[in-house]
Order: structure tokens, then C-alpha cells, then sequence
């Protein structure tokens, strides 16, 4: 049975097999966020995250659009408050954002329709990201004179400065095609084909060592927030030999080589 967090702006369950679907659930407003659904992010990861035997998270959007950034209504009343409120409001936002950043398990994020402002920093936190071929994309802040710093990290990771500079600063509209090209979606599907592809990637998924699946994520994102200097090359080294000699290396080496699918791939 689906759980719900923010008021119910957050809807959430996890299966048999420990994959987790995080749906927004403001339709009616496009799931743009206000204080409640970003509550909800941040309760639902936290649950999460002590979720024994999870294996991946797959964020929807309720209705015809994945997630329409922030909404406007939630902004101006935030604004009429003190810069106090306003920085603790920024910083449960980013919270959310950098939260999903480091989930420990890998995300998917299945996208449909408008995906702006808040919503590409959403999908730029995670793993992986499907787009259906009627998806439409912007980093939409500074048509509301508003700045997208809290997810700029994010988005310079995923697209990289220069298009990070391209479309932050013109806030043009783009389409899956261009944000797969851009590297911000990593594959376009037909409009209704979201979820059949989202099934083949949890599966590519629970194919893999859980412990091992965790490290890899845990590893990607070290190595591109830092240097490899020598403390960090002997870690590697050290952590890299350690799994080798690991009982779910030795289940995933015999598995393959038995032809068979290994002991953690859900029966």
C-alpha cells in the first residue's frame, strides 16, 4: 500500500523486491513544489534510506507533467517573509536536492511532460533519467527573476558549463532530444513507453550485487567531486581488492560463469 508524505504531495511504496516508486502528487499545480512536497522529498528519503533490502528508487509525476519547478504562488508568499525564512526555505530545498544527490541506492527518474526550473535539478541528481518524446525542458528561473544556485551544482555536473551556461542564462524551452543531447536525459521513449522502460532498467539493476551497486555509486561520485591524489589512489586500491575477495563477488563471478541469475536477483 502506498505511503504518503508533505500532506500527500508525496506518495510512496516500496515492493517485494526493495524498488521503491516516489511519486509527486500535486497534479492539479503541474507537481510544482512548495514547502509541503519538498518536506515530503526529504521525509520519504529518510524513510528510505533505513529501508533494510532497498535496491533502487523511481521517481514519477502524477498526472500530465513530471515536475513544473517551483510554484509561483508558494514563492511570492515565501518572499513577503523575512530573509531569515526565506534562507531557511532555500536550504530545506537544496537539502532535498543534495539528498537525492547521495541517495545510497540508484535512481531513476521516468519524465512526461514539463520539467523546469527545480525539476531539471531533480532529475540531474539522478542516476539515471528516461524521457518520453513528449517531455519539455527548462531551467526556467530567470524568466521569473528569480536564480537557479541551489541546483547549479547539479545541473554542472550533468550537462557540463557550457550548457549549463547556454540555458540557465536564456531559459529557453528545450526538447527530450536536445536534453538527451545535452546529456541532462539519457534515453528518449515514445510518449506511453516510460514505464516498460523503466521495468528493463530495475531489472538491469537487480541484476547486480546489491553491496556492490552501493560502493559504484558511492565511488562515481567521489571521483568526480575530488582529485585522485595518493591518500585517495591507495583507497581505491584497497577497496577494489577488499571486493574482489567478497562473498558477493563470489556469487556474481560463479553465477556468470554457471549461466544462471544470482542468489539477490528477486525470485
Amino acid at each position: 500500500m502506498a505511503q504518503q508524505a508533505g500532506n500527500g504531495t508525496i506518495l510512496w511504496e516500496v515492493d517485494a523486491r526493495g524498488v521503491a516508486a516516489v511519486t509527486f502528487n500535486r497534479p492539479q499545480v503541474n507537481n510544482a513544489y512548495n514547502g509541503d512536497l519538498i518536506d515530503g522529498i526529504l521525509q520519504t528519503l529518510d524513510r528510505l534510506a533505513t529501508h533494510d533490502g532497498l535496491r533502487c528508487v523511481v521517481l514519477r509525476g502524477n498526472g500530465r507533467h513530471f515536475q513544473a519547478g517551483a510554484d509561483l504562488a508558494w514563492v511570492r508568499e515565501v518572499a513577503k517573509q523575512t530573509l531569515a525564512d526565506n534562507e531557511r526555505a532555500t536550504r530545506v530545498t537544496a537539502l532535498a536536492v543534495e539528498r537525492l544527490q547521495h541517495a545510497a541506492v540508484p535512481t531513476i527518474a521516468l519524465v512526461q511532460g514539463g520539467c523546469f526550473g527545480g525539476g531539471t535539478g531533480i532529475i540531474a541528481a539522478c542516476d539515471v533519467v528516461v524521457a518520453s518524446d513528449d517531455a519539455i525542458f527548462s531551467i526556467a528561473e530567470v524568466r521569473w527573476g528569480l536564480m537557479p544556485g541551489i541546483i547549479l551544482p547539479q545541473l554542472d555536473r550533468a550537462i557540463g558549463l557550457r550548457q549549463a551556461r547556454r540555458y540557465a542564462l536564456t531559459g529557453e524551452r528545450f526538447d527530450a532530444h536536445e536534453a538527451r543531447r545535452i546529456g541532462l536525459v539519457h534515453e528518449v521513449v515514445a510518449v506511453g513507453g516510460l514505464e516498460a522502460a523503466g521495468a528493463r532498467l530495475v531489472d538491469h539493476i537487480l541484476m547486480n550485487g546489491p553491496d556492490a551497486t552501493v560502493q559504484t555509486k558511492a565511488g562515481v561520485l567521489a571521483a568526480a567531486e575530488a582529485e585522485i591524489d595518493d591518500w585517495r589512489f591507495a583507497a581505491l586500491v584497497r577497496e577494489h581488492a577488499a571486493k574482489r575477495l567478497s562473498a558477493e563477488a563470489a556469487e556474481g563471478t560463479a553465477s556468470f560463469l554457471e549461466k544462471r541469475k544470482p542468489r539477490w536477483y528477486p525470485q
